[in-house]
This record gives C-alpha cells, sequence and structure tokens, in this order.
C-alpha cells in the first residue's frame, strides 16, 4: 500500500498518470469500505412516482427484503405507438451512506402496439429487461437514473430496445426495520458484548 508522501511524490513526478494512480486508489478504498460497513441499501419501503426518459411513464417500488425492490414500471414509448408494463426485481447496493446507491435488477416486460409494417399489425412485444443505475432520497423524495435495455422474445417493432430514465418518486412509506432485522442486531450487540 502506498503511504502518503509516495502519493505526493507520484503526484508530483508523474503528472497526469499520478493523478489517475491516486485516483484508482481513492476509488478502491471507498469500494472497500463500502463493503465492510454492514448496511441496508434504500430508506424506504414504498415510493412511487413517475419515468421520463427514452419512455416515460410510471414507476412504484416496493422494499420485499433488506436491500431487495420490486418494482412496476407502466409506461409509453415517445418513439413508438406503444405502451408496455414491466415487472423487475432490483438489488440494492449503498454508496457511502444509506440513502445513496447503486442497484442493478432484472424483469420481464409485455407490450401493446397499435403499429404497423407494410399492412400487417405488429405483434404485441414480451420480452426481458435488465437495469442497472444510481439513486438518492432525500427525505421524502426519490431521486433516480437508470440504464435500462429490454429485449423483445417475440412481437415489437425490433428485437433490442435501449432505454435510459429518470425517475421521481415520492417516498410513501419510510423504512422501518422489520422484527428480524431488530432481532438480527440485538444478537450483534449481544455477542460483540461477549
Amino acid at each position: 500500500m502506498l503511504k502518503f508522501y509516495q502519493w505526493v511524490n507520484l503526484r508530483h513526478y508523474a503528472g497526469v498518470r499520478g493523478r489517475s494512480l491516486i485516483m484508482k486508489y481513492l476509488l478502491l478504498f471507498i469500494g472497500f469500505a463500502g463493503l465492510g460497513v454492514q448496511t441496508f441499501a434504500q430508506s424506504y419501503n414504498t415510493a412511487a412516482g413517475i419515468r421520463l426518459g427514452t419512455d416515460w411513464g410510471l414507476t412504484v417500488r416496493q422494499r420485499v427484503y433488506e436491500n431487495i425492490t420490486g418494482e412496476l414500471i407502466l409506461q409509453s414509448s415517445l418513439q413508438r405507438e406503444e405502451t408496455a408494463i414491466t415487472l423487475m426485481g432490483v438489488v440494492h447496493q449503498p454508496l457511502v451512506v444509506r440513502n445513496l446507491n447503486l442497484y442493478v435488477g432484472g424483469g420481464v416486460h409485455k407490450g401493446w402496439t397499435s403499429e404497423a409494417v407494410g399492412t400487417e399489425k405488429l405483434k404485441d412485444p414480451f420480452g426481458i429487461d435488465v437495469m442497472a443505475g444510481v439513486e438518492i432520497t432525500i427525505s421524502k423524495v426519490n431521486l433516480s437514473w437508470d440504464f435500462k435495455p429490454a429485449i423483445n422474445i417475440s412481437g415489437g417493432e425490433k428485437t433490442f430496445y435501449s432505454q435510459t430514465g429518470i425517475s421521481l418518486r415520492y417516498v410513501l412509506w419510510k423504512r422501518e426495520k422489520y422484527e428480524w432485522e431488530k432481532n438480527s442486531n440485538r444478537r450483534k450487540k449481544k455477542n460483540s458484548r461477549k
């Protein structure tokens, strides 16, 4: 591990390369520090709001277990004549504090389209989705940005859609610890006293 004076020397003598090395070590440190702390990712149980981006619509997130939420998205496309409903499971990982999270997830979508190719109407899309993003919750407001590619298994105009969106949600139900979480914390405190 580099000592502080070595970092300063690297930065002074190596210029930009030294700075990028410092940033790599700093990011590595923050990453390991985040893994070592046992925290629960999201600070809400239920949040609902709007989603704007390549598609627009409504979104609802419900915590189902520690750092796992289920998300329901009802969206309409700005690029196609299509409406879809998506159901996803999302895993949250806290980033420095509980209110700032990275998340990844996956799920399925079912769409309805009124588009036609020539004289033939397109088949309604059905497929799988994956999602990765970042979110922050301040008081009762949850703001997130995500990248959500969708792959149509059947139907739709194309097989692959690349979607991004910003979701603004209102926290309907703040997170309270479930009974099993309270008992888990009591056991940890009890074991640490021994």
